[in-house]
């Protein structure tokens, strides 16, 4: 417990809890130099999850470098839920001492996960809705998401009518699910907005292209495109390919995106703004298992900042992501941690700079 909280403390009288005292301690130092984590993915079909993957496992290489763990494993489900399920199942035989989950379904890998924490397994869900109470939840506020993509184009359209289209990613998938239920929320502040249509891009260029085409004939003029990540390329080349006015992309901070959007700012002044979670919430995720196995005390969910990025910063943080890449961060344990504390705390979260 930092000092001046401590002596606060003692000075009201107060009786500390457990999850106070020790939730807030910065990093625990517990053993945890024999434990294993593990990682299971529903999906590495695009580059946001492959940049993921590499996050990962890249910090649980350093990780058992620096003796704070044994080893990690990465399984991916070609997105089946049922290959999911037994591939956790097999983790689960296989005695990891904790297991990253990225879900294919908020709800159908509930049984395995539950089975998993009584084997005494830490599971720590991430960037999915993973509904059983046993697991850890590491996430983004997806209500905020699709408010700030909601507000960002009432700022630029003003509240006339205005037609949207929106992108969704796959169907079925705990994390599309959750924020589309952000947008729907965020909608009822915006009545004069329109969603004339929604497909899913499945958070890939190629999907979305193909898709967006395909609906794009038989819609009206469209003012606004909503997206989830990944999309916002191949939704532009739509547009391209239908000899339609580019309208206001919100992008998914990937390289082809924010290249694109330069271009066209070079080009006739084009604007948008880019949103998005991270790859590299892998990393929070395997810190957030890695401290529960040290001992620190963890809340059940464990918020992570969305990154955003304005006309003002573009040039910054294109000049650090590689072609074909996408806007990444580092979560380092110290970082980790922070999180965590700011979460108990009910304190603004840390958030990421733009590069220098």
């Amino acid at each position: 417990m930092r000092s001046t909280t401590f002596g606060a403390l003692l000075l009201a009288g107060t009786v500390l809890t457990s999850v106070g005292a020790q939730a807030a301690d910065g990093i625990a130092k517990g053993d945890t130099s024999g434990k294993t984590i593990a990682f299971s993915n529903s999906y590495a079909g695009n580059s946001f999850r492959q940049v993921m993957i590499r996050s990962f496992e890249e910090t649980g290489a350093q990780a058992a470098k620096d003796h704070l763990i044994k080893s990690t494993a990465v399984v991916s489900a070609n997105n089946s839920v049922t290959e999911q399920a037994s591939q956790i199942q097999n983790l689960i035989l296989q005695g990891y001492s904790a297991i990253v989950v990225l879900a294919g379904s908020d709800t159908a890998l509930n049984g395995v996960v539950k089975d998993a924490c009584d084997a005494g397994i830490v599971v720590v869900a991430f960037a999915s809705g993973v509904t059983e109470p046993c697991a850890y939840r590491v996430d983004y506020d997806l209500d905020s998401y699709g408010k700030a993509e909601l507000d960002y184009l009432a700022g630029r359209l003003g509240q006339g009518p205005e037609n949207l289209l929106e992108i969704r990613g796959a169907a079925g998938d705990g994390f599309d699910k959750r924020l589309h239920a952000g947008v729907e929320k965020a909608m009822k502040d915006h009545p004069t907005f329109k969603i004339v249509n929604e497909v899913y891009g499945a958070w890939t260029s190629t999907v979305a292209q193909k898709e967006v085409s395909g609906v794009l004939p038989s819609l009206p003029k469209i003012d606004g495109v909503l997206t989830q990540g990944g999309d916002g390329y191949g939704a532009a080349m739509a547009f391209e390919g239908a000899g339609r006015p580019l309208p206001i992309i919100v992008m998914g901070n990937r390289q082809d995106e924010l290249a694109l959007w330069k271009k066209q700012h070079q080009s006739n002044g084009y604007e948008t703004m880019s949103l998005g979670a991270t790859p590299s919430v892998s990393q929070v995720a395997f810190w957030v298992a890695q401290q529960i196995l040290a001992g620190k005390q963890v809340p059940k969910f464990v918020e992570v900042p969305l990154l955003r990025i304005d006309q003002g910063d573009l040039d910054a943080w294109l000049a650090k992501v590689p072609e074909g890449g996408v806007v990444n961060a580092t979560y380092d344990q110290p970082l980790v941690a922070d999180i965590i504390d700011a979460n108990v705390d009910h304190k603004p979260l840390p958030g990421v700079p733009a590069p220098k």
